[in-house]
């Protein structure tokens, strides 16, 4: 099931819904609502076992929004945490991998389906890169939750954009610090959520990335350097996740490219969705268009495997 925040009238009410082949279903009248969107989500995700039965019925029969006619919004509007690994994907014919870790990103940085990620006005010479991951939804509480059991803790998957502010090479702004990756806008999620059984392996999926329809990123999520469920249990052996907090599970950084002004950028998820977002700089800065030439340019045209053995 596709689960998804949306707006059925420009500036209405934002309700949940199914996003079926049909179109959109609302299923606000079926679920336990909460106070802000993000908690409604939150609801559902804690009593889905119990909805599941009546969700299946009103995707199957109930009144239906062409896509085209609603307004998707970002199916976690304020996640309470944004755990994002540092890197974790094979690159650059590396034999060993590198030791997990991972960043807090900024919540109120998060944007969805048809929103703009606005470069912001810093005066340093930084360029602002896209990192086009696959994210975990959590279903909690969740605290020492071991590799063998990880799927206890996960709900679902969407997609989420590590917008990224990075100065000569790829070193992160403020020296490596998460702050050049919590501006506002620089966390676009969506297009849904997709359940747990909606994807088979998470460690076997097809990620795709577009500016101004460039392929940039085009790998498969089998080339992580630690899969899911060591992320999992690295993340809540640190601390407590809730239901609604997500797991950023990296990205292959080999593609990555700058975001400038007025371009729009495609994202795919193979199982989860595909959503498109404008980009806007208002000091209408400018950098080589395409791939960045350095340490992390790869062919676009290939899916590539650089874990050991695949090579």
């Amino acid at each position: 099931m596709k689960l998804v925040l949306f707006e059925a009238a420009a500036g209405g009410p934002i309700e949940p819904g199914v996003m079926t082949e049909r179109g959109v279903i609302g299923i606000g009248g079926a679920v336990r609502p909460g106070h802000t969107a993000q908690l409604t989500m939150q609801n559902i995700i804690d009593d889905f076992d119990t909805l599941r039965p009546a969700l299946d019925a009103l995707a199957a029969t109930g009144r239906a929004w062409p896509l085209a006619e609603v307004r998707l919004r970002p199916p976690l509007p304020r996640p309470g945490k944004i755990l994002a690994c540092i890197a974790n994907y094979w690159e650059h014919g590396a034999l060993e991998a590198r030791a997990l870790n991972m960043f807090l990103k900024n919540p109120d940085a998060v944007i969805g389906p048809g929103d703009t990620i606005v470069l912001p006005e810093l005066t340093e010479p930084w360029i602002f890169m896209h990192e086009a991951e696959l994210a975990l939804v959590i279903r909690g509480p969740a605290k020492k939750v071991s590799q063998a059991q990880w799927q206890r803790a996960v709900f679902g998957y969407t997609g989420m954009i590590d917008v990224s502010a990075r100065g000569e090479g790829r070193r992160t702004w403020k020296a490596g610090s998460w702050l050049g990756k919590s501006f506002d806008t620089f966390a676009p999620i969506g297009p849904c959520i997709a359940t747990l059984d909606e994807i088979a392996n998470p460690n076997d999926v097809h990620v795709q990335f577009w500016v101004d329809g460039q392929l940039r990123h085009n790998y498969n999520t089998d080339d992580m350097e630690h899969l899911v469920p060591e992320l999992v249990e690295f993340a809540t052996g640190i601390m407590t996740l809730h239901s609604g907090d997500l797991i950023a599970c990296g990205t292959n950084h080999e593609g990555l490219g700058p975001l400038q002004d007025g371009e729009v950028v495609d994202f795919e998820i193979h199982g989860i969705g595909r959503m498109r977002l404008d980009v806007r700089d208002p000091l209408k800065r400018t950098w080589e268009k395409g791939i960045y030439m350095g340490a992390d340019s790869t062919n676009p045209e290939a899916v590539r495997r650089n874990r050991p053995g695949h090579r």
